[in-house]
């Protein structure tokens, strides 16, 4: 399975992005995938996740209802779209999808090679 993240950039505080993770080699319909983000000199943490089939999604509390997740099944792409953004939301953001059909999911297998978000004060 490869991932490919896109659509990171920089912008202002208070403005938007929207991540592509688009996946080669596996059809991600029934895959659950997942968006995590490292800042510099921080661990990686986990940003959300969408189950795509059930219509399922999981966010972490310090982005709840900034971002969204979201699929186009005829792509095998999930989206992160991100509003509000702030300064400590700025990092390295990757997808990843596990390697087993599971939820809420425990393990990401496969990653994708991120894509740096930078949102200005």
């Amino acid at each position: 399975v490869q991932l490919q993240a896109s659509g990171g950039g920089m912008v202002e505080a208070g403005g938007s992005l929207r991540l592509s993770c688009t996946a080669s080699g596996r059809t991600l319909n029934k895959y659950p995938v997942g968006w995590f983000r490292q800042a510099p000199g921080k661990e990686r943490e986990f940003v959300a996740a969408i189950r795509w089939n059930l219509g399922m999604t999981d966010y972490s509390d310090s982005i709840k209802g900034r971002f969204t997740v979201s699929r186009d099944k005829a792509l095998n792409t999930a989206y992160l779209e991100m509003y509000s953004l702030q300064p400590e939301d700025s990092g390295v953001y990757y997808c990843a999808v596990p390697a087993t059909i599971t939820w809420p999911v425990r393990r990401y297998d496969y990653w994708g090679q991120g894509t740096q978000v930078t949102v200005s004060s």
